[in-house]
């Protein structure tokens, strides 16, 4: 199992999206937090003991998106050098662009490979970067 261990807090708002996220990632071994967006997302994030990945949907409810939430987390000291990706449906060309001008270590356009989407989380884990588009 490729995640063994390995806690990943996953801000979603797609319920389809959540249950692919989900099964693909306890299969793994990994223990998989969700959250959809609103006020609560970083006492969430905060609540848990530790977090080894933090994956963000792009596109979130209510006009609020995850450059916005990426910019939030990274003022937490706890959360500075926790890995943090983006997965999305967004244009990948301008998304990715951004995504790296703000600092994140990596993008996954949707939809994810089910088959790689381990992998790919276990080296972003590592500390490599990744910028996919499938």
């Amino acid at each position: 199992m490729l995640l063994q261990g390995k806690t990943i807090f996953v801000v979603e708002d797609n319920m389809l999206n959540r249950v692919t996220y989900q099964i693909t990632l306890i299969q793994e071994g990994a223990h998989v937090v969700f959250e959809r967006w609103g006020p609560s997302t970083l006492f969430g994030l905060k609540s848990l003991p530790h977090v080894d990945l933090i994956i963000l949907d792009l596109m979130l409810p209510r006009g609020e998106n995850g450059y916005h939430l990426f910019s939030q987390i990274r003022t937490v000291p706890q959360f500075s050098q926790i890995p943090i990706i983006a997965v999305s449906a967004a244009e990948p060309s301008e998304a990715m662009a951004r995504c790296r001008d703000l600092g994140f270590d990596g993008y996954i356009a949707k939809p994810i490979d089910e088959q790689k989407f381990p992998s790919q989380l276990l080296a972003i884990i590592r500390g490599e970067s990744l910028w996919s588009i499938h």
